[in-house]
C-alpha cells in the first residue's frame, strides 16, 4: 500500500503577520498532484491541520476544498487532530464522512478504532492517535498520572489489543501527534509541557508496522518505521534551511516498509541577513535576496531612523529586523532573551526567586507546577469545547 504521510499544514497561520494562504494553496495543489503521479493509495495528515481552534473562514475552504478533491479522486484520507485544533471542531460530522473515505480520528475514544483499508496483499488497519492532553485523559484511559508517556501508552494499549483481534497478517499504521524523544525541534512549535516532561519513547509505538507523526516541524527519521513528515512550509527563520517534504511510504505485503522523501515547492525563500543597513542597500551582492522572506540583523553601533522602512525599500519582503549591537548592560538584558528556552515552571520559579529572595523549596516547585497544568488544562477544555 503505498502511504502519503504529510502533518503540520497549520491552515490560517500567518508569517510576522503576512498572510500565508496564498502559499498554503499551493502546498495542497502540490500535494494533490503527487496523489495522482504518484498513484498515492492513502493520505495520512499526522495533526495541526489549523493553526488555531477557530481558524479564519479563508482556511477552513481551503481543508474543504482538499477534502473534496481527494473525495474526488477516490483516495482516502486519514487525520487527526493536533494540539493546535479543536478536536470537536475538526471531528464534526466525522461519522457521516467517513462514508466519502475520509477517516477522522480526534477524540480519545476513536484511538482503538482503526479504519481499515484494503490492497491487493489484503487489510491494513490505520489507527489515530490525536494530541492528548494528559489532564483530560488521564481518567479515559486510567493512566497512571497525567502524563504524556502515561496517556500514549495507554492508548497504544488499545492498539494493539484492538489489532490482535483483528484476521492474521492485517498490518499496521498508526497516526500520532507527540514529541517523540530523540527528535529535533524548530522555533515554530506550540509547547507541550503539561504532564511534566513533554517528550515519549519511541517504544511506546512498539508492534506497529509505520508510525506517522507529527508536531515538530522539521522532517526526520526516528526510526525506519517512525518519522515525521513536518510542516509543508518554514514557520519561523529558525527553519530557514530545512528542507520541507513529505514521505511516501510503501508498506509491503509483510509489513516492511520503503519510504522516499518527496521535497516540497518553495514558494518564496526565507532567508537571513546580516550587515551594516548602507551596505546592504547599496551592494549588489545582495541582489538574489530581494524577493526573499528576511530576517535583518543590523550590525550598525546605533539604531538608524526608520531602518525597516528604509530596507523595504529594496527588499519588500522583509519581515523581521534585530540589532547586533543593544548597547545594554547585563542588568539590562531584555526579559525575552532571559527566558528564552525556558519551561513555564521554570519562569515561574525564578519570578518567585526575585520576589521572595530565597529558592522555592520542593513542596512549593510541586505545587506550582499542580496550578500551571491545571491552568493549561483548563484552557486545552476550552479550546477543545
Amino acid at each position: 500500500m503505498r502511504i502519503l504521510h504529510t502533518s503540520d499544514w497549520h491552515l490560517g497561520r500567518q508569517l510576522h503577520r503576512v498572510s500565508l494562504l496564498q502559499e498554503q494553496r499551493a502546498f495542497l495543489k502540490h500535494l494533490l498532484k503527487t496523489v495522482q503521479e504518484q498513484r498515492v493509495e492513502v493520505v495520512a495528515v499526522a495533526g495541526d491541520v489549523f493553526d488555531r481552534a477557530i481558524p479564519p473562514l479563508d482556511a477552513i475552504d481551503h481543508f474543504n476544498w482538499i477534502l473534496e478533491q481527494l473525495a474526488d479522486l477516490g483516495v482516502p484520507l486519514v487525520m487527526i487532530s493536533g494540539n493546535h485544533d479543536s478536536p470537536r471542531r475538526l471531528g464534526v460530522n466525522a461519522r457521516l464522512i467517513e462514508r466519502a473515505g475520509i477517516y477522522l480520528r480526534t477524540g480519545a475514544e476513536d484511538c482503538a478504532r482503526p479504519a481499515i483499508l484494503h490492497d491487493e496483499h489484503g487489510p491494513v488497519a490505520f489507527y489515530g492517535l490525536p494530541y492528548l492532553e494528559p489532564g483530560l485523559v488521564q481518567a479515559h484511559f486510567a493512566a497512571e498520572k497525567p502524563s504524556h508517556h502515561a496517556v500514549l501508552s495507554a492508548a497504544m494499549e488499545q492498539v494493539r489489543t484492538d489489532l490482535a483481534t483483528r484476521p492474521a497478517g492485517t498490518r499496521s499504521v498508526v497516526l500520532a501527534h507527540a514529541f517523540v524523544t530523540g527528535a529535533d525541534t524548530s522555533e515554530s512549535e506550540r509547547d507541550i509541557t503539561a504532564g511534566g516532561v513533554p517528550s515519549v519513547s519511541a517504544s511506546v509505538f512498539a508492534g506497529t508496522d509505520y508510525v506517522a507523526l507529527g508536531h515538530l516541524h522539521r522532517c526526520q527519521k526516528i526510526s525506519e518505521r517512525i518519522r515525521y513528515s513536518g510542516s509543508p512550509l518554514a514557520y519561523s527563520f529558525s527553519e530557514a534551511e530545512h528542507p520541507k517534504a513529505m514521505w511516501l511510504v510503501d508498506l509491503g505485503a509483510d509489513g516492511t516498509i520503503t519510504a522516499h522523501k518527496l521535497l516540497c515547492p518553495v514558494p518564496r525563500a526565507m532567508r537571513q541577513l546580516t550587515g551594516a543597513l548602507q551596505d546592504l542597500l547599496a551592494s549588489p551582492e545582495y541582489s538574489e535576496y530581494e524577493e526573499c522572506w528576511l530576517h535583518v540583523t543590523l550590525t550598525d553601533p546605533d539604531r538608524p531612523h526608520m531602518a525597516m522602512e528604509q530596507l523595504q525599500q529594496r527588499f519588500p519582503h522583509a519581515l523581521k529586523l534585530s540589532f547586533s549591537h543593544e548597547r545594554r548592560t547585563a542588568d539590562d538584558e531584555s526579559y525575552r532573551s532571559r527566558v528564552q528556552g525556558r519551561t513555564d515552571h521554570e519562569i515561574a520559579l525564578g519570578f518567585l526567586h526575585h520576589v521572595t529572595g530565597t529558592p522555592a523549596t520542593g513542596a512549593e516547585q510541586d505545587l506550582l507546577q499542580e496550578g500551571l497544568e491545571s491552568v493549561r488544562t483548563q484552557a486545552a477544555a476550552r479550546e477543545a469545547s
